[in-house]
């Protein structure tokens, strides 16, 4: 592989760095919140139907959840949740916006044996300011030749990235913890996909593994990577 492989692009959230446990530990507070007007069970599953139905309006990241949740609040208290709880729910945003870029065990020195060798990339899905933030923060920043932060991953977002930064999708790489997102599209546009699973995975990113095709491989962390490069 490594006389054909030239470019490896790497997910943000929950493979180079923590990010879903931000989201459950607010979606966590958030439960609380509502308690008086929705059962915990009840109202994971209409904020979860919330988001999924804004993902069109409002893309990926912590402003999309934050104003699921705020709709999710109006809807399950008929219209009659304090000011007070939506100022909560919106400070949650914030908090999360700010919260630390905690890198996943491995990373930086898997990145650092890769720099040089290959051109590296991030391919992420969010909010700019705030995925630009964490790439800032993370520190990895000098180790990509090139950060892609895009509204969805698709097969032809695969195959127009990996030819414009690299020799074609045939000779990439695409890393990640999300089968939906980071796996199977790249696997369709002619790529390597390598599964890297992360605890913690939005349900809305879980699909089933590709097991049969030939360029899917799974791992257990980001560093069993090298083994195969």
């Amino acid at each position: 592989m490594s006389h054909t492989l030239t470019t490896i692009a790497f997910d943000a959230d929950d493979t180079l760095w923590h990010n879903e446990q931000y989201f459950q530990l607010t979606q966590h507070h958030f439960k609380m919140l509502l308690a008086d007007y929705c059962e915990p069970d009840h109202l994971a599953e209409r904020l979860l139907a919330a988001e999924k139905r804004n993902l069109s309006h409002f893309g990926y990241g912590v402003k999309g959840f934050t104003l699921s949740m705020i709709e999710t609040a109006f809807e399950v208290s008929d219209g009659k949740v304090p000011s007070s709880v939506i100022k909560q729910i919106m400070d949650a945003g914030r908090d999360m916006l700010a919260a630390p870029v905690d890198l996943l065990p491995g990373v930086a020195d898997t990145l650092e044996t890769l720099a040089g060798k290959y051109k590296l990339a991030v391919i992420t899905k969010g909010d700019l300011f705030d995925q630009e933030r964490k790439v800032a923060q993370s520190g990895l920043g000098d180790f990509f030749d090139v950060v892609e932060i895009v509204s969805e991953k698709e097969t032809s977002t695969y195959t127009r990235i990996f030819r414009a930064i690299g020799d074609g999708p045939e000779h990439s790489m695409m890393v990640g913890n999300s089968l939906k997102s980071d796996v199977i599209p790249a696997l369709n546009a002619g790529a390597w996909g390598v599964y890297v699973p992360h605890e913690l995975t939005w349900e809305l990113e879980h699909a089933e593994e590709p097991s049969e095709q030939e360029r899917y491989k799974k791992f257990e962390s980001l560093g069993d990577v090298l083994s195969l490069i």
